[in-house]
């Protein structure tokens, strides 16, 4: 029983390290809108914190990566006069990571150490490092009515000092799956 007991935790606990690094998505919108109505989007920098990157290019990347994803959904993009008004904010925390590593050590029957199954303690190591993680938060605004009508974000694990080619093509499946399920469908 203590080797189900512990094979259960373990699996819940690469679960939990594998979701940690996945792109965590969500997004709301005015239920009261029928955005085939929409047609073109304009880019306006929001007010507040967070707010548009410092880095001129990680800037030019995430509009970039937002107009390829509303052009594949019908929207063009003009400079002044859109029927929407899109934004976002960036925001990069860092959070500690903590990593372990378990490995066999003779004795049960599956060679694990520890009598049946069980671990042995002193072949359990870990290591902490610091992650930075990168909320990006996407804000469309009717530009009649100057209201919010839909507002997305998506959260991932960020290494600013990785190939920038391999950063924008993140970018890009996190943009792709952020706006997944926009425009949303007329469910009156």
């Amino acid at each position: 029983m203590r080797l189900i007991q512990r094979l259960a935790f373990l699996s819940a606990f690469f679960l939990m390290i594998t979701c940690a690094y996945s792109q965590d998505v969500h997004y709301n919108y005015d239920r009261s809108i029928n955005f085939s109505n929409y047609k073109t989007y304009q880019w306006v920098d929001l007010p507040g914190p967070g707010g548009k990157v410092p880095d001129q290019l990680i800037d030019q990347d995430i509009k970039r990566a937002v107009d390829e994803q509303l052009t594949a959904k019908g929207l063009a993009r003009v400079e002044s006069g859109g029927d929407i008004q899109v934004g976002y904010h960036a925001i990069l925390h860092e959070e500690k990571d903590i990593n372990f590593n378990a490995f066999g050590c003779g004795g049960g029957p599956w060679g694990w150490g520890g009598g049946w199954g069980g671990f042995n303690s002193a072949a359990v190591t870990g290591q902490t490092s610091t992650v930075t993680s990168g909320m990006l938060l996407v804000d469309f605004y009717d530009s009649e009515k100057k209201q919010l009508i839909w507002r997305g974000d998506v959260t991932k694990t960020v290494d600013l000092k990785r190939d920038p080619d391999k950063n924008y093509k993140t970018l890009q499946k996190a943009i792709a799956k952020l706006f997944k399920n926009y425009p949303p469908q007329d469910r009156r």
